[in-house]
């Protein structure tokens, strides 16, 4: 049974500190369409640019995650993101009028509380899913950092935190269901050691750090003049120390809070994949750049798995999707520069057409006249005129708009093509369709043969 994609019902609103920058900043989560995925859009900034949240556009992990697209930044977007993926969102647009979203409380709660107030919509697209087949892992043995994927028929986490400390000890926290993310993990706040925070407030970072948003461990005896003076830096009430080792500001919701935490960075990172996951992680002493590694490795096998050759089934008897004359409706490409006959097959993610090669194509007279060889540039441009036909039926009316190429990449020939051929391209998206930019990787069959494959970057536009 399929899942349904989904987003909110209504846009909701924040306002709070950026932790690390101190910075005032306005949010707003939005509903978006079917496989817009999470995209971040900065108000600030001259013309609204977007970053897209995936583990690609990761430029930063030092206390947090920061994503970056053509030179835009977003920093800090774990908690946030956590909060869309632990609650089953699957798209989402995050306006942020700031550098940073804000820390809030340390924790997701407060945003988790107010996405479930506004309800979640379900959307006609169908739910996208990554399937661990085999184990996929990150490792830092000198740090004592491992993160793995395994294979499981659902998505679960355990974590496991050891940080040599008296205090915290060892922790062990699990997610076996998402289901249980709002109520188990998302009130966990982030913590940190003493004597880290003023290392940190002097190097820049924590300007809006709070004692209200963190746990403070304390791992040595310190002086009460000593606690008093930190209290004053961060200009709060003066505070004192828990038997059980940490200030007395705040109540810890649960033994193994810290774990939790960790837990809940690992599913906001881990939904920089891209799409949801099928598999066990197991993670033991996480961060930020262990999260996004695996990710982005879980990424790269996405994208390595779309690219086995995948034969698809042509049979003559059976009425093409569009023939010719309908695909000159969407196309404004004309002979001798229309090089598709027929769309045998289309689906949310792929797209199957046909050309018939023969000996009447105007290119044979010279390429070349004694042993006929369709030349490499055309096959990349019939199998792109196939994929435009796909891009061109995500807009009401494909005949206004025209398809750009903006990237060809990983191009492979693997056979000649002679007259009497009959080339079957098969494309498949890489990641969902966003601002009308398509990303395919495609495929060209003579019989059961791959002929050429390669990956596609694509625009569409409106016609002058």
């Amino acid at each position: 049974m399929t899942e349904k994609q989904t987003t909110l019902k209504s846009e909701i609103h924040f306002k709070g500190k950026g932790l690390h920058t101190g910075v005032d900043v306005n949010l707003t989560i939005c509903p978006a369409d079917e496989n817009t995925g999470y995209v971040f859009k900065r108000t600030d900034v001259d013309g609204e640019p977007t970053v897209d949240a995936i583990a690609d556009n990761v430029v930063d992990t030092s206390r947090g995650t920061t994503i970056e697209q053509n030179g835009v930044r977003i920093s800090t977007v774990e908690h946030v993101l956590a909060s869309l993926h632990g609650l089953g969102i699957d798209n989402a647009l995050i306006k942020v009028d700031g550098p940073e979203m804000p820390i809030m409380d340390g924790s997701a709660r407060v945003f988790v509380e107010e996405i479930s107030k506004v309800g979640i919509e379900k959307q006609n697209a169908e739910r996208g899913f990554y399937v661990i087949k085999e184990k996929l892992v990150y490792s830092d043995p000198e740090n004592g950092i491992e993160i793995a994927a395994y294979p499981d028929e659902s998505f679960s986490i355990d974590v496991l935190i050891d940080y040599k400390s008296r205090v915290l000890g060892n922790q062990y926290a699990q997610l076996a269901d998402i289901k249980d993310f709002r109520e188990q993990i998302a009130p966990c706040r982030t913590f940190v050691f003493f004597h880290e925070l003023e290392v940190l407030l002097r190097n820049n970072l924590i300007k809006g750090g709070d004692l209200q948003n963190a746990i403070v461990i304390m791992e040595h005896e310190v002086p009460q003049s000593e606690l008093d003076r930190i209290a004053d830096l961060f200009n709060k009430p003066r505070i004192h120390v828990k038997p059980e080792g940490i200030l007395n500001n705040l109540d810890l919701h649960f033994q193994n809070e810290p774990a939790r935490h960790k837990l809940l960075d690992i599913v906001g990172d881990l939904a920089l994949v891209g799409r949801r996951i099928k598999g066990k992680i197991i993670a033991k002493r996480p961060g930020h750049y262990a999260n996004t590694e695996l990710a982005k490795t879980i990424r790269k096998m996405a994208r390595k798995e779309a690219m086995k050759p995948q034969i698809p089934k042509y049979d003559p008897n059976k009425p093409p999707l569009y023939d010719i004359l309908q695909i000159r409706n969407i196309l404004p490409h004309r002979p001798p520069f229309l090089l598709i006959d027929k769309i045998l097959h289309m689906d949310q993610n792929t797209i199957t057409g046909m050309k018939n090669v023969t000996m009447n194509e105007d290119f044979f007279v010279g390429h070349f006249p004694e042993e006929p060889v369709m030349p490499g540039v055309l096959q990349i441009e019939a199998m792109a005129q196939v994929g435009g036909i796909f891009v061109l039926n995500t807009v009401p009316d494909p005949e206004n708009y025209v398809t750009y190429f903006l990237k060809i990449d990983r191009v492979k020939f693997k056979r000649k093509v002679v007259p009497g051929d009959t080339l079957i391209f098969r494309l498949e998206l890489l990641e969902p369709i966003r601002r009308g930019i398509a990303n395919m990787f495609g495929q060209a069959f003579v019989g059961d043969t791959l002929v050429m494959e390669g990956e596609l970057l694509a625009q569409i536009t409106k016609s002058k």
